[in-house]
């Protein structure tokens, strides 16, 4: 698989790009629908090619389970049996491994029991590779050893030394041209660690190289001071990507901090519970004040949710537990994501990154914070360089903490 990065421009350290693969081109920055089990949960492939789904992801370690590699492989491989023409990324399965109860790591791979019907399993690299190769994705991910948070800084280094290992297992291991190899970066919330293990993993010459071990707890600030420490390191010519992020913010802030593909369960899972994302932040449309709501989803949304219902009817149905409501909101919220990629691309082209970040700052972020009664002290995104997110997010959590007391109320304009 030829897999080629081209650079459109940049605005700082966001940059515009596309990565070319033999099955299509991509725009990036981008957001990549994660398709667990081989389907991004309650969409129909063709709804998400018309929201604007250029790749998707599905997980190693849930096709693996159900239905097996073998019969996926036998269908053609993963595209045939999803049904989709765009390319297919999966992951190593490194992070449900390490999601995973009683697992026991070694420097051969990693022993575990999986959560359905409890087989005993050894996973190692060589295990991923072949795994990942029957699926057929166009890019594969690097079996790593993904630490927990908090984690001390010695068994931080470790992982790191071990997924370099592994990584060249995987590479002597992986024998499929038409798959493009991604390497991971590790190091947890050392600077130090993230930075040598990019500088060792870049030495490979892959094609495209990831930011792994975040998004496990650690919160934005310690994310992006993770992606800061990682990311000079990274070569221009190869795509970034940042695994298993996450929020609108943290994607504007690694965004802002050179990455160039994103990817998480959240739109679809946030969307089961009946969370949407709209332009003026989160809201909860089974909550009582949506009852009655005759404006869509999102006004500024083109997608079919947005175009054909009410918040009224969508709180009916999530109240309901009727299947179109999860349907719904699922669309809706991956059609948000995309059009927030759309929206940082056109930015970034135009030179106007920064005033995007102001704008997305005021709008979606100072709203979201005020329904979840939450103090946002504006800053988050005034600048991009390394070390700003530790200076600002440090001297953020310095100041007397009001997150608990209930705000003055405001009589609210009609949303």
């Amino acid at each position: 698989m030829t897999v080629r990065y081209e650079h459109i421009c940049s605005d700082g350290r966001a940059r515009r790009g596309r990565v070319h693969t033999d099955r299509g081109t991509i725009e990036t920055p981008v957001f990549m629908p994660v398709g667990t089990a081989g389907t991004v949960k309650g969409i129909f492939p063709r709804d998400l090619r018309e929201i604007g789904t250029e790749i998707s992801l599905a997980n190693t370690y849930h096709l693996h389970l159900q239905p097996g590699e073998k019969i996926v492989a036998a269908h053609g491989g993963i595209h045939a049996f999803m049904g989709v023409d765009w390319p297919v990324l999966t992951d190593s399965g490194g992070f449900q491994v390490f999601s995973l109860p009683k697992t026991e790591f070694s420097e051969e791979g990693v022993r575990f029991r999986f959560q359905k019907g409890g087989e005993e399993v050894f996973a190692t690299p060589e295990w991923s590779m072949q795994v990942q190769e029957a699926i057929g994705a166009d890019i594969i991910m690097a079996f790593d050893e993904c630490v927990p948070w908090p984690c001390k800084q010695p068994a931080a280094k470790v992982g790191v030394e071990r997924t370099l290992r592994w990584l060249d297992r995987c590479i002597a291991a992986h024998s499929r041209e038409d798959q493009a190899l991604f390497g991971i970066v590790q190091g947890s919330v050392f600077d130090d660690l993230r930075a040598f293990s990019a500088r060792e993993t870049i030495k490979r010459d892959l094609p495209g190289y990831a930011i792994g071990g975040v998004s496990v707890g650690e919160g934005h600030a310690l994310m992006m001071q993770a992606v800061d420490a990682a990311e000079p390191e990274l070569p221009a010519g190869k795509p970034r990507y940042l695994m298993g992020v996450g929020l609108p913010e943290d994607l504007v802030g690694a965004v802002g901090r050179g990455m160039d593909m994103f990817d998480c369960v959240i739109p679809t899972r946030y969307a089961r519970s009946g969370t949407l994302f709209t332009s003026r932040g989160r809201i909860r449309v089974d909550h009582k004040r949506y009852r009655n709501d005759r404006f869509p989803i999102d006004a500024s949304c083109e997608c079919y949710a947005c175009r054909n219902f009410t918040r009224s009817y969508v709180h009916h149905l999530v109240k309901s537990g009727e299947l179109l409501g999860t349907t719904l909101c699922s669309l809706h919220n991956v059609a948000y994501y995309h059009r927030l990629m759309g929206e940082m691309r056109e930015a970034i082209s135009a030179g106007t990154f920064m005033d995007f970040c102001a704008d997305f700052e005021r709008e979606y972020l100072a709203n979201d914070r005020e329904r979840r009664r939450e103090v946002l002290n504006p800053g988050w995104y005034r600048s991009f360089d390394p070390g700003y997110a530790k200076q600002f997010f440090d001297a953020e959590s310095q100041a007397p903490d009001t997150s608990s007391r209930k705000p003055t109320r405001k009589k609210r304009r009609r949303r």
